[in-house]
């Protein structure tokens, strides 16, 4: 079975895109067939894998909009995962997907045209809340949410949960939060072990660990056009993405929970208190 696995947070700068292409290489290294797709206009994630948005002709995009066969539009690439990427083009996707009847299930619909011959397919979502992060949480199995380990970058999260039950209610009422994963953590400071223990603690989050460090390699990756687990194999970096990607496999293995509504949780919540 595939595990179609969406990792969101609406706040930028939290390691999204570094998360989704360095579990994507650690499952791939684990065995796994992986096909990660790309849902971000700025396209980070196809350039950071070595591939030029620019030099593309097909996209994503034309997948979602043009209803194009996302197997004419995959590309492989030296880290062991395919990618379906992505172009500026995508940009205009969320204004030509708001009339569209069924908008919330395009990407779902794309994906179900594939073979079933990917364990995983990780969705790297854009920094919004829009019609592109709700279609891949409707086309997801699970979500899970990058988190730097900062004050304000937690501001946000209840929001992403709104959604996240919003999503459940109408689209797929199957879908799950696996956790957030803290990024770019330096747990030499009081105050990122501070942020990562309000989070748990104030939404009943599971945390995905380890925590990935803070650490110049992620910056240098990308400029190479491959993951950290291959310019940079034994760095803590590295070691930390496979540990999770570990998890992950774990957590995929587990019995799928029943939904909870908010008004039940919101129910329980106050008998305890």
């Amino acid at each position: 079975m595939t595990t179609t696995l969406a990792i969101a947070n609406q706040k930028g700068g939290v390691a999204k895109t570094t998360s989704v292409a360095s579990i994507g290489a650690a499952l791939a290294e684990l065995g796994h067939s992986v096909l990660l797709v790309d849902l971000d206009p700025q396209a980070c994630l196809t350039f950071s894998l070595g591939i030029d948005p620019e030099d593309l002709d097909v996209s994503v995009h034309h997948v979602l909009t043009k209803a194009l066969d996302p197997a004419e539009v995959i590309i492989e690439t030296d880290d062991g995962v395919d990618l379906l990427p992505a172009t500026i083009e995508l940009a205009r996707a969320e204004m030509d997907l708001l009339t569209r009847t069924g908008r919330e299930h395009v990407i779902k619909g794309a994906l179900d045209q594939l073979d079933d011959g990917y364990d995983w397919i990780l969705l790297d979502c854009p920094p919004s809340l829009g019609v592109l992060t709700v279609a891949a949480l409707t086309a997801a199995d699970g979500v899970l949410i990058p988190l730097q380990c900062e004050t304000l970058s937690h501001r946000g999260v209840g929001q992403l949960l709104d959604t996240v039950h919003d999503v459940r209610r109408f689209t797929n009422r199957g879908l799950e939060v696996w956790g957030v994963l803290p990024t770019l953590y330096d747990g030499r400071t009081n105050h990122a072990r501070t942020v990562l223990e309000t989070i748990s603690d104030t939404y009943d989050l599971d945390v995905i660990e380890p925590p990935i460090p803070k650490t110049i390699k992620f910056a240098e990756a990308p400029a190479a056009g491959r993951s950290i687990l291959s310019t940079s194999r034994s760095s803590k970096g590295a070691t930390a993405y496979r540990e999770v990607a570990a998890n992950l496999v774990t957590r995929s293995q587990r019995p799928k929970k029943k939904a909870v509504s908010k008004k039940k949780a919101a129910s329980r919540k106050g008998a305890a208190q």
